[in-house]
């Protein structure tokens, strides 16, 4: 049976399948019967059985129910059967301590779902060996192309090396991805690989991962004040370095503004960092001048629209150079720009070496971008984390300060790429000739 036969209609109307309606009140224990609750593990089906226990919905339970909520130990008086009775009276005591209406003997439409959703995650209990690990890759928005290239070269490398992954999407939701994390956990997957959408939230989590056994990999930005066990990324701080140089070969003198990505980003402020070492000496001798900056919520293009909009209004259209920190960000400047005439005319930087960005590199208006082997980071970061899960040494560049620790990282280069060099996308299988030239 999979998710999509498994449905059935909810109270409200709602319609989603069994095993996402366990882990949806899985995460429910987890959230209030805290700190009850602690301790005792996020496997949704644990949290069913025990909750029928407690409900008196549910027999004692079979070796074959044991061995999937021990991890595969015989139970008897056992630890599997000690675990289960103690983890019973955990929730029974944090029910009695926090009543809830919706979890209610007295409802028999939930007697229905807990049943169903325990039968369904003891009979299908996951047990990940280290040569077949389960892998949770969370991004932080499937909907930006760049990602897109990622999750397929992740999996394609995670696949041949024995290991299957569960996608998620937070849609640039730090709530959705927090949830989506935590499904993951109650999952059991070996490790995390994580693009965080806000870099500052996930602290809780990661401890979360850590009490049950799962390795956290931050994957091209870095998760702050947590307990990561690795990161893998471009080195940032060059790219910022590449987009600043880019733009100042272009226009040596004038008006300059920074368009910077998105402020819950830790890497926007890294390439911040970079772009400031190239341009600090122009501003010293006064060649240029930074006449406005400003951050791009989500790294969202029509918002970059907006923003550089109101900055050619403000300063009468004399901008001579926009140093836009990725993409997205430089096809909402150049669209601006555009409209009052100056596309081609102002150079952009970029970042990514998405599609539309490399066919405005070859059309003049953006300047450059750069080109960061997605097939690489994905690649070795699959890599990573098998290594983890068999407590194999990986090999790691340097280490960075998270806020909280020197994280192990892996640092790879990126590449400038301009009119000149472009078709190096196409030499590495990124783009085919007929993507790029349409012919």
């Amino acid at each position: 049976m999979t998710e999509r036969d498994s449905i059935f209609p909810l109270p409200f109307g709602e319609r989603v399948g069994v095993r996402g309606w366990a882990e949806r009140i899985a995460t429910f224990l987890r959230r209030t019967l805290q700190p009850s609750f602690a301790g005792w593990g996020a496997n949704p089906g644990i949290a069913m059985l025990a909750s029928m226990a407690m409900l008196g919905l549910a027999p004692q339970p079979t070796s074959k129910d044991r061995s999937c909520l021990a991890g595969g130990q015989e139970a008897g008086e056992g630890a599997g059967g000690r675990r289960y009775h103690r983890r019973v009276q955990d929730i029974d005591m944090a029910f009695r301590a926090n009543p809830h209406p919706h979890l209610s003997a007295r409802k028999p439409a939930w007697r229905t779902y807990l049943a169903l959703a325990a039968l369904i995650l003891c009979t299908t209990c996951a047990h990940a060996s280290k040569e077949h690990p389960v892998i949770g890759f969370s991004i932080d928005d499937l909907r930006l192309e760049r990602w897109a290239h990622d999750r397929d070269y992740f999996v394609a490398a995670a696949t041949q090396l024995g290991a299957k992954v569960y996608v998620q999407s937070a849609d640039a939701s730090e709530e959705r991805q927090v949830a989506q994390l935590e499904n993951l956990i109650a999952r059991e997957v070996d490790v995390l690989v994580i693009v965080p959408f806000n870099s500052k939230v996930l602290s809780n989590v990661v401890a979360e991962a850590e009490r049950n056994g799962i390795k956290v990999v931050s994957y091209d930005r870095l998760i702050l004040n947590a307990n990561v066990d690795a990161y893998i990324t471009f080195d940032n701080e060059r790219v910022g370095e590449l987009q600043a140089q880019g733009v100042l070969n272009r226009a040596p003198k004038g008006n300059y503004f920074l368009l910077g990505g998105s402020p819950t980003d830790n890497n926007a402020k890294i390439i911040r960092q970079g772009q400031m070492k190239i341009l600090q000496p122009a501003i010293d001798s006064g060649a240029i001048k930074i006449v406005g900056q400003q951050w791009t919520p989500d790294w969202d293009a029509s918002k970059a629209l907006r923003i550089v909009e109101d900055a050619l209004t403000a300063n009468a259209n004399n901008i001579q150079g926009v140093v836009a920190s990725n993409d997205g960000t430089a096809g909402g400047a150049i669209q601006a720009l555009a409209a009052q005439g100056l596309a081609g005319k102002v150079p952009v930087s970029g970042q990514d070496a998405d599609l539309a960005a490399v066919k405005r590199v070859i059309d003049g208006t953006q300047a450059m971008t750069v080109y960061k082997p997605i097939k690489q980071i994905a690649t070795q970061a699959a890599q990573l984390a098998v290594e983890l899960v068999r407590d194999e040494k990986p090999r790691y560049t340097t280490t960075l300060n998270n806020g909280s620790k020197d994280v192990n990282t892996v640092l790879l280069d990126p590449i400038l790429l301009t009119q000149q060099n472009v078709d190096v996308v196409i030499r590495d299988g990124f783009y085919t000739h007929a993507q790029i030239y349409g012919h």
